[in-house]
């Protein structure tokens, strides 16, 4: 049985997290790996939106009980083969528009893929983003740490990592961490508007996930500690 669905209609791809609470394993993430690289091969614009079958999750994790016992849950996978850091590197630079339908809990490692997209719209009734590792007598990874940092403002970053404050839909707006919300019944064509409203942008994917990789990538502008007066009268230290 397929843990993910995808589906083309017009300049959106959609896909569909479909395995429960949409835990993560090593199936899981070679099914989206393989998503990734039919988006990838497409051409022209573009756009990736993301969401739960489930109405309570979006993404609970990581598959604790397979990370514990991985000989009792072979379906899940070969532990020695989970490349979960290496996908996410390539989801937060994917050279086209990313939206996240959060469509209910997005715990852990599903805040962390929730957090790779460029825009995420929350249902505004129910459901969380958390990282919750700290809780669970877990310490969070300074690569995932580094993608939090990446995408939250100081205040906000450490109350998600240290004090695993769970954010609720318009909490989560006003802190931005999510960017809009909407009904569950609106939610998935809100997020597919706008996602053909950013499609555009992808069509000269080369640029647009150059960009990403000069944010996001080694050497990042955001992680220089020179200001930008200094960064301007030395262009040339920085590649095009």
């Amino acid at each position: 049985m397929a843990l993910v669905e995808l589906q083309k209609t017009g300049n959106v791809f959609t896909l569909t997290m479909d395995a429960g609470e949409n835990r993560w394993n090593t199936a899981l993430v070679d099914e989206l790996t393989a998503a990734l690289d039919e988006i990838e091969h497409s051409t022209g614009a573009a756009a990736l939106v993301t969401t739960g079958a489930s109405e309570k999750f979006y993404s609970n994790g990581l598959d604790l009980d397979w990370r514990n016992s991985p000989a009792d849950h072979p379906e899940a996978g070969d532990p020695n083969a989970f490349l979960f850091m290496e996908f996410m590197s390539r989801m937060i630079t994917l050279p086209v528009p990313t939206i996240a339908a959060v469509n209910g809990h997005a715990f852990g490692a599903g805040f962390m893929f929730a957090l790779c997209h460029d825009y995420r719209i929350m249902r505004q009734d129910r459901g969380y983003m958390c990282a919750n590792e700290i809780q669970l007598g877990m310490v969070i990874p300074a690569a995932e740490l580094s993608l939090f940092r990446h995408k939250l403002s100081a205040h906000v970053f450490y109350e998600s990592v240290q004090l695993a404050r769970r954010w609720g839909g318009p909490h989560a707006v006003d802190a931005g961490v999510a960017n809009d919300v909407a009904t569950m019944d609106e939610l998935l064509q809100k997020a597919i508007a706008k996602a053909e409203e950013l499609a555009p942008l992808a069509e000269n994917r080369k640029q647009f996930g150059i960009q990403k990789e000069k944010i996001f990538g080694e050497n990042s502008i955001l992680n220089d500690t020179n200001g930008a007066a200094y960064h301007l009268r030395t262009k040339a230290r920085y590649p095009k």
